[in-house]
């Protein structure tokens, strides 16, 4: 009984050893995607532009008004929809929102579309579509 004790738990080792080591695309993928979410439901919106494509980031700067004017919104909801790999390799997630006006303590529903692209020289992934216009144009 004690050898199949310490068995299960040699074999519970190896497979927790395993999940620490896989480092493939697909985790560094889930792992950029939780940390932009993260930075999305917690308000920290140049956090998340730390993780748009540097390419993205040159071609379309954010000034410190635009910035601000992210600090009047507060983020209640941040559901992934499901997500969809392109014939380029690329991965489209649809995103559902729950945007609170801070000042008004209104709520608002939307949906935006996120786009993630892997860069194979900086051996991450980067999204490409910017931070979610929340005003939706306005």
């Amino acid at each position: 009984m004690r050898m199949l004790k310490h068995g299960w738990l040699a074999v519970a080792l190896v497979l927790l050893a395993a999940g620490c080591a896989s480092t493939g695309k697909g985790d560094k993928l889930h792992e950029a995607q939780y940390a932009w979410s993260a930075a999305i439901r917690w308000g920290d919106f140049e956090g998340a532009w730390n993780l748009v494509d540097p390419e993205y980031r040159k071609a379309h700067p954010m000034t410190p008004v635009e910035f601000e004017r992210y600090q009047h919104v507060g983020i209640s909801r941040y559901h992934d929809l499901g997500e969809q790999v392109l014939a380029d390799g690329d991965v489209v997630r649809e995103i559902d929102l729950g945007v609170i006006n801070r000042h008004t303590m209104t709520e608002r529903g939307m949906r935006y579309t996120e786009r993630w692209h892997y860069d194979e020289a900086a051996k991450a992934w980067w999204q490409t579509s910017g931070l979610p216009d929340l005003w939706a144009g306005e």
